[in-house]
């Protein structure tokens, strides 16, 4: 018997705005793939609103959750492992150790197969953007460099992430390709200034594509989270790195618009739910 896949997300979760977890989440549960968020804070709102309430996670909670899932054998049927929001060095140390543990698990449980035959780890290093720099402290950020990054299948920063990753100054596009061909895995770099517009690239050994779309005049807080999960359920789908970055950003846009059209305060994730299967435009990604 064999399973609908599954995504292990260790990220916030904050009750009255669509980022972080809650984003991943609804868009790959929208793709018809099961998830487990285990959350390493618990806010009532965006931090961007005010005070968010709430807090972080504490580690014997946060360890307790993860044995939790360990105990049930879901490692074993793990397909997606997605790191998102931390907000304690420990977390990411705790987060290191379970990738290693579905990596080591075997493929099946009680019967049932995992979906893939590999398990895929995204990590989404959120850390900090331009022109605010980093909102997350050095040595968090440390971390997510040095335990998460070499634990890698997929690294999915913004472009100030990018530069903050690779302590490089990035100029303009020939210079972030660089920046990303030097992490050595593949990249998706959201956030990219282009003549204007803005730009979306995915870079791996092989290929390199870039895909850019009008800048909206305001849009909620979410985005990249937004990205990311549609960039990885296109990937377990099967879909090509070129298709997969042209859909994800596709999708992304278009709830994005819908947004703008009803004045939105955050991503309108349930009631655009649509578009993020059949995007209100599409985008042509240019080869590298």
């Amino acid at each position: 018997m064999n399973s609908m896949p599954m995504a292990l997300l260790l990220s916030s979760h904050v009750a009255g705005s669509m980022v972080g977890g809650g984003v991943a989440q609804r868009v790959l549960n929208a793709a018809k793939i099961d998830t487990m968020l285990v959350p390493t804070v618990l806010f009532g709102r965006h931090p961007g609103w005010g005070d968010p309430g709430g807090g972080t996670v504490e580690g014997d909670v946060f360890q307790g959750v993860l044995s939790g899932i360990a105990d049930q054998g879901l490692l074993s049927l793990t397909d997606i492992v997605l790191t998102g929001y931390f907000a304690d060095v420990g977390q990411v140390f705790d987060t290191a150790a379970v990738i290693d543990a579905v990596r080591k698990a075997p493929r099946q449980h009680g019967g049932v197969q995992a979906f893939t035959r590999e398990p895929l780890t995204i990590v989404d290093p959120i850390m900090g953007d331009a022109p605010g720099g980093l909102y997350v402290p050095p040595a968090i950020a440390a971390a997510i460099k040095d335990q998460l990054l070499p634990r890698a299948d997929l690294i999915t920063p913004n472009a100030f992430e990018l530069g903050e990753l690779t302590g490089r100054n990035l100029s303009d596009l020939a210079s972030m390709v660089r920046a990303a061909h030097s992490l050595e895995r593949p990249v998706l770099v959201s956030s990219l200034p282009r003549h204007g517009e803005i730009g979306v690239m995915y870079v791996d050994a092989e290929e390199g594509w870039l895909v850019t779309h009008p800048r909206s005049p305001k849009a909620p807080n979410g985005t990249g989270d937004l990205l990311t999960a549609s960039f990885a359920a296109r990937i377990l789908a099967g879909d090509p790195p070129k298709a997969a970055l042209e859909q994800a950003t596709a999708a992304t846009v278009s709830v994005v618009m819908r947004a703008n059209e009803w004045n939105a305060p955050e991503l309108p994730l349930v009631a655009a739910t649509d578009v993020l299967a059949a995007p209100l435009i599409e985008l042509e990604a240019q080869a590298l």
